[in-house]
């Protein structure tokens, strides 16, 4: 991810996220936090570097202190224009000089600190020498839910984007498949993509026939016929939020035994979609779905959790699993997306994004979910 966040957000939201975040930080028993370039610095500051390199940028939250911001001088300018600069303290360090040198005053030198995931091996390593009696636990670890409640700003783009995603499947059903290679599909469904708005397309998976069982084949050189079910998962980024979604559809007249299993894996998607409401477990959204699949027999090849957390990227907590005994919170978005795959047959999913509401749950596709005939 490149460039700055929707300019729907202002510097005071990006300020209530960052002392949100140290509050949060000082509840897990962190001395703060320390956020290295990428999805987490985009929701927290806006700034996304055009490109993450050796050079240490770090956002230092702690409670009670000031958000500061590390950067190279050289990238100094573009800090300045990202939409929360106004709400922390850029200090920048030359090339030639210990970018730890800066960074070392900022932290309490026998702290714990949760540290973004994707933060470089040599940066963390540079910390550690400057500050040996410093420890360090993965954000994911230790805060894994920081980005996971969205506000309505946040919502009303994920709604968007979902939008865009259904806009594509609408179109796309409308595309001749047979004689098709998955290529041409999947180059199409991304061009789609774009069309109706995204700046980034994650995925285009376009799984048809035996390749459907894989779920994540993306595309290959097979050669779309007649009589093939086919898997369409696709999504991305729209000004900065993520889609996801699932159509499985089928080229001609399905035989009776496709339409059955299309028909469990609707009913489970129904019946996980149903389980959403404020304060249940994660786990009961895949508990719900995964019944419905097991109790016609085919639970054996429901082989994925149920769900996965989306935001500023398309993957990220919470995940709807056996064992997330998290509860669900108004806010939250998640994909709901059974499955049944066949091995050297065939394969059929059907995912929505939803968000938990004050008293249930949201949709935010909106496309039909039943078999879709295409030619």
């Amino acid at each position: 991810m490149s460039g700055s966040a929707p300019a729907q957000f202002t510097a005071d939201d990006y300020r209530a996220r960052m002392e949100r975040a140290a509050r949060s930080a000082a509840d897990a028993g962190l001395a703060g936090l320390l956020v290295a370039p990428g999805p987490d610095l985009v929701w927290l500051t806006g700034y996304a570097p055009t490109a993450a390199t050796e050079r240490l940028t770090l956002l230092v939250l702690a409670p009670g202190q000031d958000p500061v911001l590390v950067v190279p001088t050289l990238e100094a300018p573009d800090a300045e224009k990202a939409a929360g600069a106004p709400a922390l303290t850029l200090r920048d360090w030359t090339d030639g000089t210990d970018p730890y040198t800066v960074t070392r005053p900022l932290l309490a030198p026998d702290g714990r600190f949760g540290i973004s995931d994707n933060a470089w091996a040599m940066h963390l390593l540079g910390l550690q020498k400057a500050l040996p009696d410093t420890s360090y636990a993965s954000l994911t670890d230790a805060l894994p839910m920081l980005r996971a409640v969205k506000d309505a700003a946040e919502l009303e783009l994920l709604a968007a984007a979902g939008a865009a995603a259904d806009a594509a499947f609408e179109e796309i059903r409308k595309a001749v498949f047979a004689g098709r290679r998955e290529t041409d599909l999947g180059r199409d469904l991304a061009g789609l993509l774009r069309r109706f708005g995204h700046s980034q397309v994650d995925f285009t998976i376009v799984g048809s026939g035996p390749n459907g069982a894989n779920p994540h084949h993306e595309v290959g050189d097979r050669v779309i016929r007649r009589g093939d079910m086919v898997v369409l998962d696709f999504g991305g980024l729209k000004d900065g939020y993520g889609s996801d979604t699932t159509r499985t559809v089928h080229v001609g007249e399905p035989t009776d035994e496709e339409r059955r299993v299309h028909d469990v894996v609707r009913a489970a998607q129904e019946a996980g979609f149903r389980a959403v409401r404020p304060g249940v477990a994660c786990q009961e959204v895949d508990r719900a779905a995964r019944a419905v699949i097991e109790d016609a027999g085919y639970g054996e090849y429901f082989i994925h959790r149920t769900g996965h957390g989306i935001g500023v990227t398309t993957h990220e907590p919470p995940y709807m699993i056996e064992g997330e005994e998290r509860p669900l919170v108004p806010g939250m978005c998640f994909s709901v997306e059974p499955g049944i795959y066949l091995p050297g047959r065939f394969g059929v999913r059907i995912e929505d994004i939803v968000t938990v509401t004050e008293d249930g749950g949201r949709r935010l596709n909106d496309t039909t979910r039943e078999m879709v005939i295409v030619e």
